[in-house]
C-alpha cells in the first residue's frame, strides 16, 4: 500500500464516522442482517466503504475498505460492498457528493415496492429540505446497469428511491446523507398513518408558493426553480428521467393541478396573479385589474 493510500485509508475518525452511521442504520431498522451500505469519498480517487456481508450495526474500524472509483479495491481485510458502483456512479457524476447511505428504511421501501410516487405538498419540512423524490426504474442490484438508473436524476435531488429495492441518500458529509434517509423514512411514515385515518390534505397553491418562496429564501435549489411548466405538487420534475411511465399515485388521491412555480410568479404577460383567500389562482379580469387598482391606490394614501 502507498504511502497516500495508507494516510487516506488509516483515518480513524473517518472509519469509526461510517461504523457510527452503520449502527444508526440498524437500529433504526432500516437495515435487516446484512442489509445496507456506506461510503465516503476520501480523495482524488479514493472511497472508504462498508465491507460486504457484515450486519452494519456491528461494524468495527478495522472491518472498512477502501476502493477507487472504478470499485477496485485498494486496502482492507475484507471484501468491499457488492453495491458499491452504485455509490461510486452518483460521486463521479455528481463532484460535490463526497458521502452516500444506501438501505432499506421499512415505510419508504413500502413505496419503492409498491411503486407508488411519494406525494408532495403535504408536509412543510419536506417540501423545504428534500422536495420531490424520484423513483429509480428497477435492475438487478449489483452492477453497473443498477447504478447507472439513478444517473437521470442525479441532477436535481440528494434523495432516490430504488424501485423494488430501497432507498439511496447522499450529501456532503455522512450526517448529511443519513438525515435524508431519516427524513425520508420519516415522512413515509406520516404518509402511511394517514392514509389509515382517511386521507392526506395537500396545501392550497398560496400556502405550497409560500414553502418554496421559504425554501428559495433559505438557499435550498429545487427543480421547480428553474422548469417552466413544472406543476407545483405533480411529481412532474423528474419526467424526462424516465425511460418508462412517470409513476401515477394510486394509493392517495391525485394532487391538485397547480400552475409551475415560474408561471404562476410571472402570471400572464409577466403580471403576478393575485390568489384568492383560499390560495387559488383568480382567473377574472376584473378582479384583477381592480385588486391591482386597490394595490396602488393604497401606496399613493401610504406617500401621503
Amino acid at each position: 500500500m502507498s504511502n497516500q493510500w495508507n494516510s487516506k485509508f488509516n483515518n480513524p475518525k473517518l472509519k469509526e464516522q461510517i461504523c457510527e452511521i452503520g449502527r444508526r442504520v440498524y437500529n433504526k431498522g432500516f437495515a435487516a442482517a446484512n442489509d445496507g451500505n456506506i461510503s465516503i469519498r476520501v480523495g482524488e480517487n479514493e472511497v472508504l466503504c462498508s465491507p460486504t456481508m457484515i450486519c452494519k450495526g456491528f461494524m468495527k474500524p478495522e472491518d472498512i475498505c477502501m476502493v477507487d472509483l472504478d470499485g477496485n479495491q485498494l486496502a482492507g481485510k475484507k471484501k468491499r460492498t457488492s453495491e458499491i458502483l452504485l455509490h461510486l456512479t452518483i460521486m463521479k457524476e455528481r463532484p460535490d457528493v463526497k458521502a452516500v447511505v444506501h438501505c432499506h428504511p421499512p415505510h419508504a421501501t413500502a413505496f419503492a415496492v409498491a411503486r407508488e410516487p411519494i406525494p408532495q405538498c403535504v408536509l412543510p419540512e419536506v417540501e423545504v429540505f428534500m422536495g420531490e423524490v424520484p423513483m429509480a426504474p428497477y435492475e438487478t442490484p449489483g452492477g453497473q446497469k443498477f447504478a447507472d438508473t439513478v444517473k437521470p436524476f442525479l441532477k436535481s435531488t440528494n434523495t432516490i428511491i430504488l424501485t423494488g429495492h430501497g432507498t439511496v441518500t447522499f450529501g456532503k458529509d455522512l450526517e448529511d446523507a443519513y438525515w435524508k434517509t431519516e427524513i425520508l423514512d420519516a415522512y413515509c411514515k406520516i404518509l402511511i398513518l394517514s392514509k389509515q385515518l382517511g386521507k392526506i390534505n395537500y396545501f392550497t397553491e398560496g400556502e405550497q408558493r409560500e414553502l418554496l418562496d421559504l425554501k428559495k429564501k433559505l438557499g435550498f435549489d429545487d427543480p421547480r426553480f428553474h422548469v417552466e411548466d413544472c406543476d407545483l405538487c405533480g411529481n412532474s420534475a423528474f419526467r424526462e428521467g424516465y425511460n418508462e411511465q412517470i409513476p401515477v399515485q394510486r394509493a392517495f388521491e391525485a394532487a391538485p393541478s397547480y400552475p409551475g412555480y415560474l408561471q404562476a410568479a410571472q402570471g400572464n404577460n409577466g403580471v403576478p396573479p393575485v390568489l384568492s383567500s383560499n390560495g387559488s389562482s383568480n382567473g377574472n379580469m376584473n378582479d384583477l385589474v381592480q385588486a391591482i387598482t386597490t394595490q396602488v391606490m393604497a401606496a399613493l394614501d401610504a406617500r401621503k
